[in-house]
């Protein structure tokens, strides 16, 4: 870290940090949903599945509804993230110092 954390950017790191994991479950559900599209599209094709359709139409549905919300996620992520920087740099901080900091780290100085 680069200096003095102020509670409110470790809030905003707080945020970015639940955002990240939020993340990592949201590309879990598109790789899920991934999966059983081309697992229904494969058995649709050879004709081994008689409800193809709805399953291949169901994940695409899935997949779709999850790229919407990691979309939205970006946006947050980026609001919070430029709020971020701009908390640090008030307090000193390089904003390529800012920018690069680990927002996991910030989240947890507050708990020390």
């Amino acid at each position: 870290m680069s200096g003095e954390v102020p509670a409110h950017a470790r809030e905003l790191a707080a945020r970015l940090s639940a955002l990240f994991r939020s993340d990592c479950e949201l590309a879990e559900r598109l790789n899920d949903a991934q999966r059983r599209l081309l697992g229904a599209s494969d058995r649709s094709w050879s004709g081994l599945h008689p409800d193809a359709l709805w399953v291949i139409r169901s994940a695409f549905c899935q997949y779709q509804f999850a790229c919407e919300e990691r979309r939205r996620l970006a946006v947050d992520v980026g609001d919070l993230s430029a709020q971020l920087t701009a908390a640090l740099c008030a307090v000193g901080w390089r904003e390529e110092a800012a920018r690069d900091a680990n927002v996991h780290e910030l989240a947890e100085a507050g708990a020390r």
